[in-house]
């Protein structure tokens, strides 16, 4: 990162001169005067002894739970000591994005390992250097499979809403339409979803596990995709791909998520990670870049920017993103990761997720939260009750414990990681049981 020189005020003034003008306040008069910021109210600085002493006193106002049951996109897994050790090596740590990967050997085989573990992981024939997050995926996922012939999106309304309100978002400025397939006992409706998939459908997102914790039936609903000429997208978490069947498996054209889970803390919301996959017909689609291996003049391994679908590098109205850049440090971090996890560690992660939500929801029930939705679930359930969801929240706060998403006034997202103990769980089941007796 460079340095912030500041000009100098005769360096301001032959700026100003350039474009015809004689002060900087007449670069804003055409900003009413009455909505002008003319002086900030800021605190006047402190030295760095006392701003310290600020900021931990301001940090100490939040809330810390040791135990957390809370999900809906962002999870709390347990990360490998060795991650951090490797991520955090100077050599690797970036503010941001590499603008010039192809320069730097290092970078480019960063990536590329990255890029090929995606590929293990979703059973996909090519991955990108990876997005923003899981929500940039999926809009970009749809972007790529509009054209003129086609240009509705179907997404499935068990999706994440974040991710339905991205898609829609991109389809307001590519002119795209956006429609939601219906949704039936916490599942995609497939019968009803045949009468909306039509000569016009340009693809159908499905999530899986979806937003309530429930398992599609993808294979199912990539056929009927297929059969009405649209591609098949399917939204993944990464953890539980450690046990269910993969994007191809299911017959997925292109396959995105948020790669969060990989190694990745909560952190108050980000930095995340988007990840894509897809079939290599789909590859010259993919937006932003993608490494490649190759041998050097000495027969040696070597990587090389393969693709990159820059915007500066195509022309705009062949262009499906505008997106020149990817998460490179949380890139690493899913790639060290899922390198220290492996192939057993990860279903190891995933069987033991989905054991313990599976036990916290049959233990939640008989205390008197009941299952909302009947079908099979990963590591999140929705649960309903007679008692209002945040009187429920609320009393286990004050016992210390974090418990689910309200959906609404009577149901709860609970979401059970390898983190959460089988104490943590019965603690969590009495608190609920004795709420639910003070309330009767």
């Amino acid at each position: 990162m460079g340095s912030y020189v500041p000009g100098t005020k005769e360096e301001q003034q032959e700026m100003l001169q350039a474009i015809g003008l004689d002060s900087f306040d007449q670069l804003f008069e055409k900003i009413p005067k009455e909505v002008r910021v003319e002086k900030l109210d800021l605190p006047a600085g402190l030295p760095e002894l006392s701003a310290a002493e600020k900021m931990e006193e301001i940090a100490g106002k939040n809330r810390v739970f040791r135990h957390i049951f809370r999900g809906a996109g962002a999870y709390n897994h347990y990360i490998p000591a060795i991650v951090r050790s490797v991520v955090t090596k100077e050599n690797f740590v970036t503010a941001y994005t590499p603008y010039q990967a192809e320069i730097s050997q290092g970078i480019l085989q960063s990536i590329f390992e990255y890029q090929t573990l995606i590929c293990r992981l979703t059973g996909m024939d090519v991955s990108n250097a990876s997005v923003y997050d899981g929500a940039t995926a999926a809009a970009e996922a749809a972007a790529m499979c509009c054209d003129r012939k086609r240009s509705v999106i179907c997404i499935a309304s068990t999706s994440h809403p974040s991710v339905i309100s991205t898609v829609r978002t991109y389809a307001f400025g590519s002119g795209a339409e956006v429609i939601l397939a219906p949704q039936k006992d916490g599942r995609t409706d497939a019968e009803k979803l045949k009468e909306i998939l039509n000569g016009q459908t340009a693809c159908l997102y499905v999530q899986q596990p979806n937003y309530y914790g429930q398992l599609e039936d993808c294979e199912a609903l990539a056929g009927l995709a297929h059969e009405a000429g649209a591609k098949f997208i399917m939204g993944c978490n990464p953890i539980a791909l450690g046990i269910l069947k993969t994007p191809a498996e299911c017959g997925a054209d292109i396959a995105v998520g948020d790669g969060q889970p990989l190694g990745m803390p909560l952190a108050w919301g980000g930095p995340y990670l988007g990840f894509m996959a897809a079939k290599e017909n789909l590859m010259r689609k993919l937006p932003g870049r993608i490494v490649g291996e190759t041998k050097d003049d000495k027969g040696n391994r070597a990587f090389v920017l393969t693709l990159q679908a820059r915007e500066q590098h195509i022309r705009r109205e062949k262009a499906s993103s505008n997106i020149c850049s990817n998460q490179a440090l949380c890139a690493l971090t899913a790639a060290v990761y899922l390198s220290a996890m492996g192939d057993g560690g990860l279903k190891e992660a995933a069987s033991q997720c989905y054991a313990k939500a599976h036990y916290l929801q049959k233990e939640l029930a008989a205390a008197g939260l009941r299952p909302k939705y009947s079908g099979d679930f990963f590591h999140e359930f929705v649960t309903e009750g007679e008692v209002h969801s945040s009187v429920v929240l609320k009393w286990l706060e004050e016992k210390g414990i974090l418990g689910g998403l309200p959906l609404s006034s009577r149901d709860i997202l609970w979401c059970v990681t390898e983190k959460n103990t089988k104490e943590e769980m019965d603690d969590v089941v009495s608190a609920v049981k004795e709420v639910i007796r003070i309330c009767s």
